[in-house]
């Protein structure tokens, strides 16, 4: 009884040191002595070193063909900004069945990157759920659940109070269209000036 006894006990140590190593990296990085693992050659399908280390930014800015350069997310998807909320201080009016069709642009847990938005003008609010939401110049960033593909603008006007993010924060409007190039003909002097 008492051999088993020891052996049980000698077990019950050498696990205990197993597991010791493994996890005492502590806060200085430092363990007492190194873990298997970290002997051990990494595993071929871990993490290939061939994959990309670039990401795609948090926000970035396109040229839209209607409304001039606005900001997406990362996924090219358009952000818009909504005339109920205000940018200073920043404050989100759109919750519950609102944040499920308008869900807000989420911040990144570390720091958030932006392509050809000045990064002055980037920063986050704390929703009321606790969760961080992505801001411009203020202004609270949410994406539009209709739309599906990367460059889709269909919540533009929406309810005249949601408008696509220009890159400083301000609303995307529609771009005049060009005007004809064709000479102007000669008004008629019968018609009174109508055109008939």
């Amino acid at each position: 009884m008492t051999k088993r006894a020891g052996l049980l006990t000698a077990s019950a140590a050498a696990v205990l040191a197993l597991a010791t190593a493994c996890g005492s990296s502590g806060s200085s990085g430092k363990s007492s002595s190194p873990s298997p693992a970290a002997s051990m050659p990494p595993a071929a399908s871990s993490s290939p070193s061939s994959s990309p280390s670039h990401t795609l930014a948090d926000l970035q800015v396109t040229t839209n063909a209607k409304l001039g350069q606005i900001v997406t997310d990362g996924a090219g998807h358009t952000l818009y900004r909504f005339d109920k909320d205000s940018a200073n201080p920043s404050m989100s009016n759109c919750t519950g069945s609102c944040a499920t069709l308008w869900p807000p642009a989420m911040a990144p847990s570390g720091a958030v990157t932006a392509n050809g938005v000045n990064a002055s003008l980037v920063g986050t609010l704390t929703r009321a759920d606790g969760t961080k939401q992505l801001t411009l110049n203020g202004w609270p960033l949410y994406r539009y659940s209709p739309d599906t593909a990367p460059g889709d603008t269909n919540g533009q006007g929406v309810m005249g109070l949601w408008f696509a993010s220009t890159p400083t924060g301000g609303k995307a409007m529609a771009q005049a269209p060009a005007a004809p190039s064709t000479p102007a003909k000669p008004s008629s002097p019968s018609g009174g000036g109508y055109g008939y």
